[in-house]
């Protein structure tokens, strides 16, 4: 494989898409390789990159089935609980707490003092 063609931002001819435009079509590359990049210059650092996708070897996204949003759905629920009060926090944990923002910072009374934590 040669090198790929390098695009100046905004510039790239019709046909090729990035991941996330060929999301917004409905389509998915489907196993293709990149087939070309963009590149935005930025001051005092290397270039943004993007890769392109070709628009007519893309294949449409697979439908959702209802294994797969019960599997979505029971992983996004595992990261709103918090594994130190066992609490569905109602929000995603954020990693660089590991646990909900009552038990990160307890207030006087601990964390079931917080008036902002309620049991779910």
């Amino acid at each position: 494989m040669g090198a790929l063609p390098v695009f100046r931002w905004r510039l790239a001819p019709d046909g090729y898409a990035t991941r996330r435009q060929l999301r917004a079509l409905g389509l998915r590359p489907g196993g293709q390789d990149v087939a070309a990049q963009i590149e935005r210059p930025r001051r005092r650092r290397g270039p943004l990159v993007a890769y392109l996708y070709r628009i007519d070897q893309a294949k449409p996204v697979r439908p959702m089935t209802p294994a797969r949003r019960a599997a979505l759905a029971k992983a996004n629920a595992a990261r709103r609980r918090c594994p130190s009060c066992r609490r569905d926090a109602g929000y995603v944990i954020p990693t660089a707490l590991g646990t909900c923002v009552p038990c990160a910072y307890p207030g006087p009374h601990g964390p079931e003092g917080s008036t902002r934590h309620e049991q779910r």
